[in-house]
């Protein structure tokens, strides 16, 4: 398999480290959504990543709906959503939250880094950045309840610690006066906990460039 995108797409970044924790090998195509759209669409005619490409030459596209195929080839252990019930319900709201954050994370970026500062609205970053911290805050409850080195949802590790270790990392990259270093205290645990793992570690992603 060939997964497109970069690290610093938190949404492909989900992908890469699911991949890795339910030991699929892949390879990667590290393609940009700002420089490199073009060739983005000959994956994705939308131009936007991830895109994973099977090994038939089949392409999925939309994280959520790669990481459904892959809980379909993982192993029971393995799996990253439970398949039913209340924790499924409950690993599906954090990881909205999380995708949440994200989503506005590379709206309120787009908006002051890349759009032109005469043609800015201040007002729509701050309103992204209120709805990214109101979805770290959720996170943060939810961290806040783990006991010792437990999980968000269950006894190990699902997408619902994957999606908000990776909504925090990529915060934290692109809108770094947001969250001081002292915010979210129990997130910022997990965060660094995960961070020890390789599948974290290895797909850290970095500061855009200016």
């Amino acid at each position: 398999m060939i997964l497109v995108g970069r690290n610093l797409s938190p949404f492909t970044r989900r992908v890469a480290i699911s991949l890795q924790l339910i030991g699929l090998p892949f390879e990667r195509r590290e393609l940009a959504t700002a420089t490199q759209m073009d060739e983005i669409r000959t994956y994705n005619p939308l131009g936007r990543v991830p895109a994973l490409v099977l090994e038939d030459g089949e392409v999925l596209i939309d994280s959520a709906a790669i990481l459904d195929y892959l809980d379909e080839l993982a192993p029971a252990d393995r799996r990253l959503t439970p398949a039913a019930g209340a924790e499924r319900r409950s690993v599906n709201r954090l990881v909205a939250f999380a995708l949440g954050a994200m989503e506005k994370g590379v709206i309120a970026y787009y908006e002051t880094a890349r759009r032109p500062a005469e043609l800015q609205w201040p007002q729509w970053s701050q309103m992204a950045d209120a709805q990214i911290l109101a979805g770290l805050q959720q996170l943060e409850t939810a961290a806040a309840a783990i006991a010792g080195d437990g999980w968000l949802v269950g006894e190990r590790l699902t997408q619902a610690d994957i999606s908000a270790v990776v909504a925090l990392d990529f915060i934290r990259a692109v809108r770094p006066a947001l969250l001081p270093a002292e915010a979210l205290p129990h997130l910022s645990a997990l965060a660094r906990r995960c961070g020890e793992m390789p599948a974290f570690a290895a797909t850290r992603p970095q500061p855009p460039s200016p």
